[in-house]
């Protein structure tokens, strides 16, 4: 079964992360969450912004980005930045892709960016425009990869609370 696996490395905003760590629980990611971290797990802040979804949320925490890449070194790895040249619809994500994010104030090293040019991706953006938040852009990224992939194991209905569907006509 296909596994996404969100990448946050040095994330900064609590706020953001948390926003990031609900929409990995309500899509069935893996959330890496990669330090030096700009605040504590335990966080009021972080916690608020991803509710009550803690407990469905798949979390791993490491020291440092070399220990990231020492303790997952068959990922098929896609580092989101403003800095690419290609666009992250260019990319068919395969199984267990490992989607990566950098700092919310400043991005992905450019090392690491240099390093891996034909992985690297881009949400498209007006001429001007700096970069959008990072918990919007992981979304975007993340149901782009969950489409590609037919959104396995999650569910594509909803339900009314008063009312029937069936009662309504399409």
């Amino acid at each position: 079964m296909s596994v996404l696996n969100i990448v946050l490395i040095e994330p900064q905003i609590p706020q953001n992360t948390g926003n990031i760590a609900r929409t990995c629980a309500a899509t069935g990611a893996r959330l890496h969450l990669v330090g030096p971290l700009g605040f504590e797990i335990t966080d009021a802040k972080l916690k608020r912004a991803g509710l009550d979804y803690w407990r469905l949320l798949d979390i791993t925490t490491y020291e440092s980005t070399p220990e990231f890449f020492s303790r997952n070194p068959r990922g098929e790895f896609y580092y989101f930045t403003t800095k690419a040249r290609r666009t992250y619809t260019d990319i068919a994500y395969p199984d267990d892709a490992y989607l990566v994010f950098g700092r919310d104030d400043a991005g992905l090293p450019e090392e690491l960016l240099r390093a891996n040019p034909d992985r690297c991706v881009r949400l498209p953006m007006i001429a001007g425009a700096r970069s959008l938040n990072l918990s919007n852009t992981v979304a975007v990224a993340a149901y782009e990869t969950l489409r590609q992939w037919g959104f396995p194991a999650l569910q594509n209905h909803g339900k009314l609370t008063k009312y029937d569907w069936d009662a309504v006509p399409l």
